[in-house]
């Protein structure tokens, strides 16, 4: 069986064993109209059917085009979708800032997609990749939020792998990468170098245990050295909060149980 065949099999029953084991049924994400939520609703309608409806938020500062290539996704694999605009959230809070702004649009679109996963009796699935996660690049308690991830051990450039493999719309996959939190943004521009740069890099640190030494024999020194900070500056993003340590057993320190633990 071909690799993506493989991955694909895995992840829709991850999807729905993740959730069920839980006493649930339905799973929600936010479908932004870039190929990360697309990847992850069609492999969660896969895995749950009906069970499964995304929820579009866009603001007055996102994409003319977002909107339509979600509801492209939708229409192409029958997913249930809701449009809720989170313009009067924005407007009741003015930011002038951007990334100000950025981040606390994310949070506002988390927040509704937790207040519907309440009403619906559903999971909130993330669609966060690994590049993403490594480098920090995400809003915490925004867009990183989730209750399980299907694809956060897979890099950027794998999710256009992937997302040609399951036939997402061409224009999704062509499209340069953005969070759409503002007009005109772009990752790779506010990142600073291309994914096709940065997951070599980030393959070889994380997944290969390359030294930094190793890194900068093959890689240009600028590049490394923001992979690098980005990885070790970001790490809180990655972690739940810090608890001081007072009882002889704390959650975080020693108190370790699974999430799916039975008694």
């Amino acid at each position: 069986m071909k690799k993506w065949e493989l991955i694909e099999k895995f992840l829709i029953k991850f999807i729905y064993e993740e959730i069920t084991k839980t006493g649930l049924k339905k799973g929600i994400c936010g479908l932004s109209g870039g190929i990360d939520s697309a990847v992850v609703a069609v492999l969660a309608k896969k895995a749950l059917g009906n069970n499964f409806k995304v929820f579009l938020l866009p603001s007055q500062f996102s994409s003319k085009n977002s909107i339509e290539d979600a509801k492209k996704v939708c229409k192409k694999f029958d997913i249930d979708y809701e449009i809720i605009s989170i313009d009067p959230l924005l407007e009741s809070y003015k930011i002038e800032n951007k990334i100000r702004l950025g981040n606390f649009s994310a949070r506002m679109r988390m927040a509704i997609l937790y207040d519907k996963s309440a009403e619906l009796n559903a999971l909130v699935i993330g669609t966060s990749n690994k590049s993403e996660l490594m480098l920090g690049y995400g809003t915490l308690f925004g867009d990183l939020a989730s209750a399980l991830n299907p694809i956060g051990d897979l890099y950027k450039t794998e999710i256009f792998e992937f997302a040609k493999f399951l036939q997402i719309p061409r224009s999704i996959i062509q499209k340069p990468p953005s969070a759409d939190l503002w007009q005109g943004q772009s990752d790779e521009k506010e990142l600073g170098f291309s994914y096709a740069e940065i997951d070599p890099v980030l393959i070889d640190f994380v997944d290969n245990r390359a030294t930094k030494q190793e890194l900068l024999e093959k890689y240009n020194k600028n590049l490394v050295e923001f992979v690098l900070k980005k990885i070790y500056q970001n790490q809180f993003k990655r972690k739940p909060p810090i608890i001081a340590k007072l009882k002889n057993r704390t959650v975080g320190h020693d108190f370790l149980y699974e999430r799916d633990i039975k008694l």
